[in-house]
């Protein structure tokens, strides 16, 4: 299979596509392990990761550049071609979600589409651009969080569209219902995030920035030693 560009819609007329939009900053396991269980549950025949020039509800401190994010979620993706990773938003000039739907169901028309996020953007979905619309878009799978409830989560988008909920055993159907349709799905709950891995790589630096540190001045000392 090609991989998607703005112009593959034919190639990919028919076949079942979840959308797993983020800055991946920096792509990890959990998107991998996340994008693996949403090809088998739905039975997609393929994920595309839509990495974000510029999530417009994060800051743009500590944001790595595109191409370096994208570099890295190509790279963890390697051994799952399935898994497809794009620049469409980029490519496209979209910030929101709303209007990146829009742009990829007029150049996919026969393309069955599914967004896929987790519990805990549906938390904060009310704050997303035409949120609702969203909704009569694409059917949309939730994937469960860890610190968010297993069943349906009691935020603004959940109570507004909770007759459209579907039960999970109707998941491999998911991508022929009419929207508005979601539903709810477990995963393992990987408490990995992009965030953790920041943190855990400034104190990595720390530390062997701290460790060179003790190492020069152990030459600087072993140097004055040999000099008297």
């Amino acid at each position: 299979m090609i991989h998607p560009t703005l112009f593959s819609g034919p190639a990919y007329k028919t076949l079942r596509i979840g959308l797993l939009g983020g800055s991946f900053n920096p792509a990890h396991d959990a998107h991998i392990a996340m994008s693996l269980h949403a090809i088998k549950r739905l039975q997609l025949d393929q994920v595309w990761w839509l990495v974000s020039p510029q999530n417009p509800l994060k800051s743009q401190h500590n944001m790595a550049k595109l191409e370096a994010r994208v570099a890295k979620a190509q790279a963890i993706t390697a051994p799952h071609p399935r898994i497809q990773v794009t620049t469409f938003e980029s490519q496209l000039g979209t910030r929101f979600t709303t209007d990146t739907l829009t742009q990829l169901k007029r150049r996919y028309p026969h393309t069955r589409f599914i967004w896929l996020m987790g519990a805990d953007n549906l938390h904060q979905f009310g704050r997303w651009k035409q949120w609702d619309a969203i909704f009569y878009q694409v059917p949309i799978a939730v994937f469960i969080r860890p610190g968010y409830a297993a069943g349906r989560l009691r935020s603004k988008a959940a109570g507004r569209f909770d007759r459209f909920w579907h039960a999970t055993h109707t998941a491999k159907s998911l991508a022929s219902q009419q929207p508005p349709a979601w539903l709810m799905l477990d995963n393992k709950r990987d408490k990995l995030s992009a965030t953790n891995l920041r943190q855990q790589q400034r104190i990595m630096e720390r530390g062997d920035k701290k460790e060179k540190g003790n190492k020069d001045k152990k030459e600087t000392r072993g140097k004055q030693k040999a000099s008297r």
